[in-house]
């Protein structure tokens, strides 16, 4: 938009510069060569009254001052004899101008004041001539000057020049302030499509610059309306959702004392494990809703200590049930896009599923890499393995309600990655999760 802007106002100024210098190049054109022909009409002049007004001049005076004109100037005198330098062509009085008794100087006593030459245009050029006669009114003298057409306009380059640089400095300055202009208007829209770039992409937290000209600060003083409206809508749906998990509670807590309740001890342990997983699920659900706003829809974290805080967690467990834990992770952090307590629970969840569906003593891994695109967790085992459909909400496998892997998958998906479900080495289960990088 900044180069539309210049380039619209480069054309209005090449066009303002044009409509003025084009017509003063017409008027220097006319002035210099009024001027040229003007000096070479007083150089007539001054020839005559020289001849006039000098006292029987000789033929090398009037050579000598001859070439002190700075036109091509000649004298023919009574007898045809040519000083100086004729006009080209072999001119004479009769072939050019007929100078009569009245165009110029006459005796003592006659002169009627400052003689006036005659002039026509003649091989490429215009020629100036003028009569003059002596003081006693017998002798006729016809002097000529001559310039040519080159001549009378060499006067002019050196003002175009001037012109054109004129015109050329009025077109910088004038595309400078363009850019300047259109820097003023272009940025705070910039910052704004930023800021809207930032929304899309969940940074709730971003605002939009409210300076520059009034119409673009008003376009950002309504994108950060928009944005606050974006915040109260999300704290508004968190709270609602932290409200009806803690509903939940109540007949969570019904179904627990149901589950006591049961005369079978194996059922009743079957159910409660159940209702206590439920519970996890409902107090993290409560906790992501009650998330600060500040983190928006995109927060990060770093996988790294997460993984290995949730693996310590796990320890006593798999310890206690006799299973090895190979643990891979890199020596610095591993930022990637994703809320802490999200990876934590898609991590409790991959590591419950394992000591969950397999025999106590499996030996399990746990491996998280950095990647191009942020970072791979992987957690394998050398048990039975798991169903390809087994993520699928709701589905349930060997006891399992699928909710546990639809956490992980959620958590990946969210960070702009994605989860697999396929074969370790040991031939048991592998589940690999895809984290973007924040």
């Amino acid at each position: 938009m900044r180069r539309r802007i210049v380039a619209l106002v480069a054309g209005m100024i090449t066009l303002v510069v044009l409509a003025f210098a084009v017509p003063l190049a017409l008027v220097i054109r006319h002035n210099v060569y009024n001027d040229a022909t003007r000096r070479a009409q007083d150089e007539t002049n001054r020839i005559a009254v020289f001849l006039h007004d000098y006292p029987a001049p000789t033929n090398s005076q009037i050579t000598t001052y001859l070439k002190t004109v700075p036109h091509t100037a000649s004298v023919e005198l009574q007898d045809g004899t040519v000083l100086g330098s004729p006009p080209p062509g072999g001119v004479t009085a009769a072939t050019v101008i007929q100078t009569g008794v009245d165009s110029g100087f006459q005796g003592q006593g006659h002169d009627p004041g400052p003689p006036q030459p005659q002039t026509k245009a003649y091989h490429g050029g215009r020629v100036w001539q003028l009569g003059v006669f002596n003081p006693g009114g017998q002798s006729l003298t016809v002097v000529r000057v001559y310039a040519s057409d080159n001549s009378l306009h060499s006067g002019e380059t050196g003002w175009w020049i001037l012109l054109g640089g004129s015109s050329l400095g009025l077109l910088l300055i004038g595309i400078g302030l363009a850019e300047l202009m259109g820097r003023r208007l272009v940025r705070p829209l910039v910052r704004t499509a930023e800021t809207a770039q930032q929304l899309a992409i969940g940074e709730t937290g971003a605002r939009a610059p409210t300076d520059g000209p009034p119409e673009i600060a008003e376009v950002g003083r309504s994108l950060n309306r928009l944005a606050d409206r974006i915040d109260e809508l999300i704290a508004e749906e968190r709270e609602t959702v932290a409200d009806l998990s803690h509903r939940l509670r109540t007949p969570l807590t019904t179904l627990r004392l149901d589950a006591e309740a049961l005369s079978d001890p194996a059922e009743a342990e079957r159910v409660g494990l159940h209702v206590n997983a439920l519970e996890r699920m409902l107090t993290a659900v409560i906790h992501a809703a009650r998330r600060p706003q500040r983190e928006g829809r995109m927060p990060s974290c770093d996988a790294r200590d997460v993984v290995a805080d949730r693996v310590e967690y796990w320890s006593a467990l798999t310890e206690d049930q006799g299973r090895a834990c190979s643990v891979s992770m890199p020596d610095g952090p591993v930022p990637v896009r994703a809320a802490a307590e999200d990876l934590a629970a898609a991590v409790d969840a991959l590591l419950e599923n394992v000591i969950a569906h397999t025999p106590e003593g499996t030996d399990f891994s746990v491996t998280l890499a950095v990647t191009d695109a942020g970072a791979r967790l992987e957690v394998g085992d050398s048990g039975p393995g798991i169903p390809e459909d087994a993520d699928l909400r709701g589905r349930s496998d060997r006891g399992s309600s699928g909710l546990g892997l639809d956490i992980a998958r959620r958590c990946a998906q969210g960070s702009g990655g994605s989860m697999t479900i396929g074969r370790s080495a040991a031939d048991g289960a592998l589940v690999t999760l895809i984290l973007g990088r924040p």
